[in-house]
């Protein structure tokens, strides 16, 4: 048999197995040059980025220019895009979700839980029916916390807007600090990055929940994903079109006592679906915050991280709703 028949089958193996790499080989994250970018990135229709940090929201153009789009912000965390192309914005500051219309105005999606104010709205994302779930973490101080369960003990959950002013709660205890949230396609399930990384011995993990139709989770289902330890946890995160998680983690410099450096770096963990550790993009800035693909192919991924943009060429491009990138 010819030398070519017997290497062929071995070329197209290794053609694919570079294809099947989250990141291309030999990748390096890439500074932006851009300062603020604290955390939120999320990519709209037009080809932008837009992200929050000092109390706005800038938007990052085609061209690498910043422009604020909003100032003050209510001290803005976590940003999507929804089916519209309507920015909503967790207002950690304001302790509430709002939306922009296209004429500029602000919607207040959700402010309150039985007329208790929100701690601190962190994250967000959206399923297939437009639905918005929202994580509401309080991170620093603890004495303007409102919202407890019946056995009076302070609640930091996750909840679920159907329209503006309905809000319904879908996690109470199930996780310990959630932060970072997530929909899979198909609404087949719910992501919670659950990162108490300001307590000694507190979460840094990356749970699993079924979603049930109604939008309320399976507490039964809870599967753990991948567990950071004593390290800095989770964050933001996404996915890609294979079912790949992306998810914002780690600490290049110890912050004791509460959180080590010395497993877990700063960076991007690439996960598959069941929770394998699959590639890793090294920032060399803490806090490494959130991520979201960007770029016309979807095929760029944008990290926040202590105040600073950076992006990251990937092989397979993001997941998203309808365009919404979230």
């Amino acid at each position: 048999m010819p030398i070519l028949a017997l290497c062929f089958p071995l070329f197209v193996a290794w053609l694919w197995a570079q294809d099947d790499q989250p990141l291309p080989r030999g990748a390096k994250p890439r500074n932006e040059g851009v300062t603020g970018a604290g955390e939120g990135p999320a990519w709209d229709r037009k080809g932008n980025l837009y992200f929050t940090g000092g109390n706005r929201i800038t938007r990052f153009d085609s061209a690498g220019q910043t422009h604020t789009f909003r100032s003050p912000s209510g001290g803005a965390n976590g940003l999507l895009f929804d089916f519209q192309g309507r920015l909503v914005t967790c207002e950690a500051g304001n302790r509430r979700v709002t939306r922009t219309e296209a004429d500029g105005t602000i919607t207040v999606l959700a402010d309150n839980d039985g007329g208790k104010r929100f701690n601190s709205p962190n994250d967000l994302t959206i399923d297939s029916k437009g639905r918005i779930y929202f994580t509401d973490p309080r991170y620093g101080k603890r004495d303007s916390m409102e919202i407890r369960d019946d056995q009076g003990n302070l609640v930091e959950g996750v909840y679920r807007i159907d329209a503006p002013g309905k809000v319904a709660r879908i996690i109470t205890h199930e996780v310990d600090r959630p932060n970072g949230i997530l929909v899979s396609p198909g609404d087949q399930y719910l992501y919670v990055a659950d990162n108490n990384n300001n307590t000694v011995g507190g979460a840094r993990k990356l749970w699993r929940f079924d979603l049930k139709a109604a939008g309320s989770i399976d507490p039964k289902s809870r599967r753990l994903i991948f567990d950071w330890e004593t390290g800095r946890g989770p964050d933001g995160l996404k996915m890609d079109r294979k079912g790949r998680l992306y998810v914002a983690g780690g600490l290049n410099v110890a912050n004791p006592p509460s959180e080590t450096a010395d497993k877990f770096k700063g960076g991007v963990y690439i996960l598959s679906p069941e929770g394998k550790l699959l590639d890793f993009a090294p920032i060399p800035k803490d806090e490494v915050t959130n991520c979201a693909f960007g770029g016309g192919d979807l095929k760029t991924l944008y990290i926040t991280a202590g105040g600073t943009l950076w992006s990251i060429p990937v092989n397979t491009a993001g997941w998203s709703l309808s365009g919404a990138n979230q």
